[in-house]
């Protein structure tokens, strides 16, 4: 794997795991497009990292206080501070991915080899983007620019169903941000509050997959070269900063703005990756 292809697989890691268009899904498209070899494990290792590395930077103040909450709430034996029944909400919805994940594994890895079927399920992710827009057209949520009040009062019912969406965007090509940030909205969530939760969700399941993945790498007792050592850091690296910049991005674009955008891209993507799929 030379520099150049680390950039671009980095690049395309910090942007798509957090913008609604499924990192899985170009991960597995776009080095088919172009005809690449899968990089190594310990590179998809260290680009989750970099993603990990770019939620937990962006909203390490809540983090913090998420983390002091909890263990306030272990002392005291009670959950009653909002910022500690956040946090159980965020375990919550991480419990259906942890555990289909663990259970089906292989299954999910299977469909990684289909570049039709990722390409199909990148069609529905922009289905999933046009249904809850749609919905929150029909259903306005009150407070559509409180984040912080909306995310609070989400609750373990919504918390719970939000993290089955998860779980469902293991399938690659499943937009894990759109589906959850889609769920979030058909609940109430305004767009902005429901990509907060969102982003906090994902922190949890990244370091999951990462702890994960490395495992498997140190099972495999895998040595690196020299230029493979170069090429990890610029996966970190470019999907660190990248990762932070459209966390930044979105967070603002959905205060004003819809995720048509997304789903028009999605829809013209998949539609033309299927059809080159099934024709070659």
């Amino acid at each position: 794997m030379d520099l150049f292809k680390a950039l671009i697989l980095g690049i395309l890691q910090g942007a798509t795991e957090f913008l609604p268009i499924s990192s899985s899904a170009h991960l597995v498209l776009v080095p088919w497009w172009l005809n690449w070899d899968e990089p190594p494990l310990i590179f998809d290792v260290m680009v989750h990292l970099g993603t990990l590395v770019a939620v937990l930077l962006y909203f390490w103040r809540d983090w913090l206080t998420l983390l002091r909450a909890g263990v306030h709430a272990l002392r005291k034996h009670s959950i009653q501070d909002p910022d500690a029944r956040l946090l159980v909400w965020i375990i919550v919805g991480t419990v259906p991915a942890a555990i289909a994940g663990g259970l089906f594994e292989k299954f999910f890895e299977a469909r990684f080899a289909d570049p039709a079927m990722v390409a199909f399920e990148l069609v529905v992710t922009a289905g999933i983007l046009v249904w809850a827009e749609r919905l929150q057209v029909a259903n306005p949520p009150e407070d559509p620019l409180d984040q912080n009040a909306t995310v609070h009062r989400i609750g373990a019912l919504n918390a719970l169903i939000i993290g089955v969406a998860q779980a469902i965007a293991i399938f690659p090509g499943i937009s894990r941000s759109g589906s959850t940030i889609a769920v979030g909205m058909w609940r109430g969530l305004p767009r902005a509050a429901s990509a907060r939760f969102s982003f906090l969700l994902s922190a949890p399941i990244i370091f999951g997959a990462g702890v994960k993945q490395g495992l498997d790498v140190l099972l495999g007792n895998v040595t690196l070269s020299h230029n493979l050592d170069i090429t990890l850091i610029a996966g970190f690296v470019s999907a660190a900063v990248v990762g932070y910049s459209c966390i930044w991005f979105l967070m603002r674009l959905l205060q004003q703005r819809r995720l048509y955008g997304f789903a028009v891209y999605c829809a013209a993507f998949g539609t033309l990756s299927l059809l080159v799929a099934l024709l070659a």
